[in-house]
């Protein structure tokens, strides 16, 4: 191996070490690290996933040789197959003999992986990403608002009520309010007792994730006026009220769809002084 070779080398370690540090878990970091990247091999695929959703590797594009990425990584070929195998399960990549790796388009990825959607969000995502997240959501969870009223199971009402009771009590950042928020909205899915609404949780727990970050300056708070109309969707399904309870749950997710948008329109004048004019 040449000087220049070996310079190489240990360049591309040093900077995969420092990758692998920045996105090390710390108490605080909560699903802003994907869960699962605990070995050099869901390092490699997290770290690499998240360029793809993000657009770093575009689709259609040919991923670098084994040599070259297992360099940047200090990694064996083992850990890179494993790696790749991680990110062809979620149909972020495919493989062609005397080819090489390719990223695979858009509209295979499989959007509904929770680790396919946290790459997503740590990738800073577009208006769109963000939309469309709120589009599935306004058609799943007003039907099952509707679908909770009309049951009005007690069990239920117990359930979103003592989570909407720590939202109230985590609304100043005390504790974990995005998790409170998620059981407010799994128990109503839950209410439909359709397992295949019940799965979209994860799905849900990205969106909130996406409008605390996007929305609020990123504060682990939650707006007074957004708490109340939880509260008012509570009440809706505690008395029975079926087209209420669907008509708040939409009002509520076109408002915080409303606050993301308001937030990137913000961002954008502080970008474009020149937008103020």
């Amino acid at each position: 191996m040449t000087r220049e070779k070996r310079a190489r080398a240990l360049e591309t370690r040093s900077t995969a070490r420092q990758e692998r540090d920045s996105f090390a878990p710390s108490p605080d970091a909560g699903a802003a690290v994907a869960p699962f990247e605990r070995n050099i091999s869901t390092f490699i695929a997290g770290t690499l996933g998240r360029e793809i959703v993000s657009g770093a590797l575009a689709p259609g594009s040919l991923l670098p040789s084994v040599e070259e990425t297992c360099a940047r990584f200090s990694a064996s070929r083992t850990a890179l197959r494993e790696a790749y195998s991680i990110l062809s399960a979620k149909a972020l990549i495919a493989a062609r003999p005397k080819v090489g790796t390719r990223v695979r388009p858009k509209s295979n990825w499989n959007m509904f992986d929770p680790d396919v959607l946290a790459w997503h969000i740590q990738s800073t995502p577009s208006q769109k990403f963000l939309g469309d997240l709120f589009v599935l959501r306004e058609m799943v969870e007003p039907p099952a608002a509707h679908m909770a009223a009309a049951l009005c199971s007690q069990v239920t009402v117990d359930k979103i009520a003592k989570a909407y009771d720590l939202m109230q009590r985590y609304k100043d950042g005390s504790g974990d309010l995005i998790d409170a928020d998620l059981q407010f909205h799994t128990a109503i899915l839950e209410a439909t007792a359709n397992p295949f609404l019940t799965a979209l949780a994860g799905f849900i727990n990205a969106s909130l994730q996406c409008t605390f970050r996007y929305s609020w300056q990123g504060a682990a708070r939650m707006q007074d006026s957004r708490l109340l109309q939880h509260g008012a969707i509570l009440d809706a399904i505690r008395d029975g009220a079926p087209q209420l309870a669907e008509e708040r749950m939409r009002t509520l997710l076109r408002d915080s769809l409303g606050d993301v948008r308001e937030y990137f329109a913000i961002q954008g004048r502080k970008n474009n002084p020149r937008s103020k004019l």
